[in-house]
């Protein structure tokens, strides 16, 4: 029997069992709302969803529910599709903006049909998302579309970049929010609502999603450069290739003695410059390990997983309770 998802311990069989029937009601209900528009669109509507992926957003949201009287309420489900449905819709834009070939070891959708269908596909996403949620009452309307609007803004402010008008780890940092952990956030907010968790727990269950979100990116900034290469599924520098500078490469590049970093990762101008030569890759990562960079990284990263903690530590005991528990942990774990 499965008692892991998402990198979530769930512990006990019967309530990891209970959670995959929930998840399944998900999967259930995804297809069926993008399955039922045109025939045309049916095929590039559900290819993401077909493709896989760790639903970790509607798990959130599931575990959340446990910490109200209803877990098991239809609503749930709901709530758990729409925010799965919104992530999904961002990726088929962000592979297009990205120039994406593969997502989730598929052909990404830009790839298969072009960028015009990718981009229709994601905005047929938001649709369904919106009639979903709109099943769920105003507030909850209220909610989704505030976070719609922190994932463009996330997404723009990504794309201009902070101009000089903000600390570049303060820029980052927000992106950061706005892009991963404003969703996750309302993951955490949608479950507990649906189920009947009074304020505070919604709240709790809400931050506690900030922080996991953030979390959770800022481990994959440091897993970049500090793994193995094949250990975490990706070759390291592939950000530094990109010519994105990440959290790790922001402290590092502000500390005075890191010169040649500097060199490397700048162009002229002080813009990010990417790494085409593999040699310079592997300085540049040589350097980040053992930059004061790094470690200033790992504490930024141990300070969001203990303020997730302390937002646990207010929430009642229980199977969710521990599995919330488990993936504060994972976050830590899995940057060695």
């Amino acid at each position: 029997m499965k008692t892991t998802f998402a990198g979530l311990d769930m512990g006990s069989e019967d309530f990891a069992a209970d959670v995959g029937r929930s998840l399944e009601s998900v999967e259930k209900l995804l297809l069926e709302e993008l399955s039922s528009g045109e025939d045309f669109l049916t095929e590039a509507a559900t290819h993401l969803a077909k493709a896989g992926g760790k639903r970790f957003r509607p798990i959130f949201s599931i575990l959340s529910a446990h910490f109200g009287p209803n877990p098991h309420a239809h609503e749930v489900i709901i709530s758990a599709t729409v925010v799965e449905m919104i992530h999904l819709a961002t990726l088929y834009h962000d592979d297009v903006m990205d120039e994406a070939e593969l997502r989730r070891g598929a052909v990404s959708a830009n790839s298969r049909w072009g960028n015009s269908v990718a981009i229709l596909s994601g905005d047929f996403l938001f649709a369904r998302a919106s009639r979903l949620v709109s099943t769920l009452g105003p507030h909850a309307v209220r909610i989704i579309a505030d976070t719609f609007a922190e994932l463009v803004t996330g997404q723009m402010r990504e794309t201009v970049g902070s101009q000089g008008k903000l600390d570049p780890v303060d820029h980052y940092l927000k992106v950061v929010w706005e892009k991963t952990g404003s969703l996750i956030a309302a993951s955490g907010r949608f479950g507990a609502m649906s189920s009947g968790a009074d304020e505070e727990q919604i709240e709790r269950l809400s931050r506690l999603g900030d922080s996991i979100g953030t979390a959770f990116q800022v481990s994959d900034d440091i897993i970049d450069i500090s793994s193995v290469a094949g250990d975490s599924g990706k070759n390291p520098g592939t950000d530094l290739r990109e010519g994105v500078h990440t959290l790790p490469v922001l402290y590092a590049i502000a500390d005075p003695d890191e010169t040649r970093l500097r060199e490397l990762v700048l162009a002229a101008d002080g813009t990010p410059r990417p790494l085409t030569d593999d040699a310079e890759v592997a300085e540049a990562l040589e350097l980040l390990n053992r930059s004061a960079g790094l470690a200033k990284a790992r504490a930024t990263l141990q300070g969001y997983a203990d303020a997730a903690d302390a937002e646990l530590a207010q929430l009642r005991g229980g199977p969710a309770h521990d599995a919330m528990s488990s993936l504060v942990r994972y976050t830590i774990d899995r940057i060695g």
